[in-house]
Formats: structure tokens, sequence, C-alpha cells
């Protein structure tokens, strides 16, 4: 007889059994675990708050500004600095110690260096001027795969190189508004306002062609009157960062899953998924900003769709499983039949009019592994690699112990005070999240670069 316990699934008494479960769940249980979640998670973000109950982004010190932020030497900062009293100078903690800067000070200081300083060094990011601001979305099926985690990073990365970011949050669980330390009250402070806009301008366009013709007009209701009044820019809110700004979401928001179809069925002729572009559009947004980063909830529903409509460059991570693998490959598959069937309909129509026909086209997509764990997912990862070829990066972001504390702390990596770790440790996690903001980088001037070249041809023609 072996001496090693049985297991614990061994042996359970059904009378001890049924006397720990509670009398029954009921619908009221459920609203009270969300009521005392709720607060948890208020308790937990203002964690990472300032005594006000806001949100603040910490100060830059002398060393991250000179070694990430502005390529020049430390000596050379300070003595520009010195000679320059009308600039940011910066706070100590102590007497004679580091001096420390708000990231509104280093856009001040970046400024500076840019218009004084060597033209061979990149003190502002690459931006063509003329063209509009290119919107990443970052999608995937699966939950789980930092997709959030990621569209964050992204957003930081390039609101620290200099870059204007709208950070737009399509997920009704509203992780990213909560990041960014966003409270949202309703629906109509999400981009469903936007998308009810579209409709009601495309619902009126046909009414007048319906009027014109004698036929009854479509009901168009209080709401979509009420939608007619908002804007981009009544629904973007600034956040902690002074370069980049949200348009958030909340639970409410999973309703337009439910509406839009509707709307689709009343007005045939409304293209839902140039909704939430055409406002954009619409309303000069991308004139304001320079990456429009969209978070994306992890199923391909109609806001999905739109936000992969009006992407211009695509973000896929995953991490190295079989069944994120698996799940990603069903993701790219459902992506090729939603977008083809979206084209073969309207093309019908449009050759049937002369019409010019509709190719959905991105200026780039990657997939990449994000969480990496090199000791126990090499092999995968080099299989996942091999299988998807050209589609991924071979860039892989490393966990680290950086991504977790932040997490913990509803906090982007970035926004973690390295203070709070040992220097090189750090240093390596934050090497990993560079890189991918690196990654990214390359795709976002290459797209601009396209662009640019299209835009002096077209000109010198």
């Amino acid at each position: 007889m072996s001496d090693h316990p049985l297991p614990p699934y061994f042996n359970i008494d059904p009378d001890l059994a049924a006397d720990a479960l509670s009398e029954g769940v009921s619908v009221t249980d459920f609203a009270q675990v969300a009521a005392r979640v709720a607060q948890g998670r208020d308790d937990l973000a203002r964690r990472g708050h300032s005594p006000d109950g806001k949100k603040e982004l910490r100060r830059f010190s002398t060393w991250e500004i000179t070694r990430y932020l502005i390529p020049v030497a430390p000596a050379h900062f300070r003595r520009v600095l010195r000679a320059n009293p009308d600039l940011p100078q910066g706070i100590s903690e102590t007497e004679a110690g580091a001096k420390w800067f708000t990231l509104e000070e280093v856009l001040t200081l970046r400024d500076h260096f840019a218009t004084e300083g060597s033209r061979s060094k990149e003190y502002r990011p690459y931006r063509p001027t003329g063209l509009p601001a290119k919107i990443v979305a970052v999608a995937n099926f699966k939950g789980g795969v930092a997709k959030t985690a990621t569209a964050t990073h992204l957003a930081m990365s390039a609101a620290l190189d200099g870059y204007r970011v709208l950070v737009i949050d399509l997920d009704s669980q509203g992780s990213m508004s909560s990041i960014f330390g966003a409270t949202i009250e309703d629906e109509w402070q999400t981009v469903f306002p936007l998308i009810a806009r579209d409709y009601a301008q495309s619902l009126q366009a046909e009414n007048r062609a319906r009027m014109a013709r004698g036929d009854s007009p479509l009901p168009f209701d209080e709401m979509l009157a009420e939608a007619l009044k908002i804007t981009s820019q009544d629904i973007i809110t600034k956040t902690h960062w002074p370069n980049i700004d949200l348009i958030g979401a909340q639970l409410n928001l999973y309703w337009a899953e439910f509406q839009i179809p509707v709307w689709r069925t009343t007005a045939r002729g409304w293209k839902l998924w140039e909704a939430l572009n055409n406002r954009l559009e619409a309303d000069g947004v991308l004139d304001e900003y320079d990456i429009v980063i969209l978070d994306t909830p992890p199923a391909l529903g109609y806001l999905t769709i739109n936000g992969l409509a009006a992407a211009d460059i695509l973000m896929v991570p995953l991490g190295a499983s079989f069944l994120e693998f698996d799940s990603t490959g069903r993701f790219f598959d459902m992506l090729h039949a939603t977008f083809s069937s979206i084209e073969q309909g309207e093309n019908a129509a449009a050759r049937a009019l002369g019409q010019p026909e509709l190719k959905f086209e991105w200026d780039a997509v990657a997939a990449i592994l994000t969480r990496y764990d090199a000791a126990q997912q090499a092999e995968m990862a080099t299989l996942i690699q091999g299988w998807m070829g050209g589609m991924m990066t071979p860039y892989r972001q490393d966990f680290t112990a950086l991504i977790g504390q932040a997490g913990e702390q509803v906090n982007g990596i970035y926004e973690a005070d390295y203070r709070d770790f040992n220097r090189d440790t750090y240093v390596r996690g934050r090497e990993t999240f560079d890189q991918t903001y690196a990654m990214f980088k390359k795709m976002l001037i290459g797209a601009w670069r396209r662009d640019e070249r299209a835009q002096n041809e077209t000109e010198a023609n």
C-alpha cells in the first residue's frame, strides 16, 4: 500500500459537500458581487493616483531624459540648462540631488534642442507635414494575449517620443480607460454617439431620397437627433499624460453590438464599417494628432470591424502557445471572410453602377509574440515564426518583472519609477518594450514616407 496520500478528489463526502453550498445563487447576488468588485477596483486604481483621486504622471530624471528621451550627453544637457535659465530647470528632492522634470518640461526641452541643437540628431520624431494621423488597431480574438498592454505601451512610447497620441478604447471592459485614469459615466462618452451620428447622417440622406421618390421616410428617433449634436471633440478627454488624449469605454458601450445591426437592417445603404473613420475624418481629428491607437474587444464584433476598417496599421499580439497560435490563425481567417464578404457585396453594386470598387488595404500588419519566456517557449516560438512567415515580426517581447509590477499598479510600464527596481532590472525590462516600439515605429515611418512620396509625385504631375 502506498504511503502517499490520495489525491484530494477522492472520498469527498456528499453530505459535507452539500452542506458547504449556499442556499442558491440569484441574479441579486450577481449585482452584489459586481458592486463589491467595483468598490475594490476603484480602491486599487486610486493607489496609483494623487491624493485628490486624480492620476498623475511621475517626473523623469536627467539620467532617463538623456538616455531615453533627448539624445544628448548628461554634461551637455546640464550646460544647456545653465546657459538658458528660462528653460525648465527641474526640481531636486535633495540638495545637490538629481534633477527631475515633468513630461511637459521634457517636451519643451526637446523643442529647444530641436531648434538650437545639432541637425544630425533626432530630437523630434519623423512626421511629414500635410498628411493625416496614422490609425493603429491592436486586435486579436483571444483574450489574455496582452492586447491592451501592447496598445498602452505603444501609446506611451509614442508620447515619450514626442508624438501627439489619441487612444480610443473600443472594449466595453474599459481596461485601457482605467489605465489612463478615466471615469466614463455612460455610452454617450464613448464612440457610440459617433457611430450613431454617422448612421443618422446616412439615414437623413436616405430619407431625402425616399421623399423625392414619394416614399415614406424611415423612422428617425430622439437618440439619433441627439447624436447629431455630438462631435469627436466633445467626447475626447485629457489624460495625465500631456500628449495623450482618450476616448474611453465602459460597459454600456457593448450595447452598440446590438444596435448597429438593427440600424444596418433599417438602412441597407449605411456602410457601418466606415462609421468611426468617417467621423474622425469629418471632425478633423486626424489633423490634430499624429497617431490614433485603437484598443479593440477580444471578438470580431461591429466595434472591432469599425476599428480594423479604420486602421492603417494592424498589430496582432499573441503568446507562444498552441491555443493562442490556433486562435490567431482563426482570427486571420475571420478577417478574410468578413472583409472579403464586404468587398464582394459592395463591388457587385459598384460594377453595376460603373463606380470604383472597394478594396480594403492596410499599410502594415504585424503579429508579435508577447509575454515570451525564452527558457520554456523557444521551440514553440520558432515553429510559430515558421508557419506565420513574414506576417510575424521576428522580435519577441519578453515578460519581465517590470510589466508584472506595472500591471499590479494599473500603470503602463513607462509609468514605473526605476527607483523601485534595481537599475539594471529596469533597463533590461524597458529594453523589451523599447524594441517593440522600435519595430512599430519603423512600420509607421515607412508608411508615412510612402504616402509622402505619393503626395510629392501627385503634386509634381
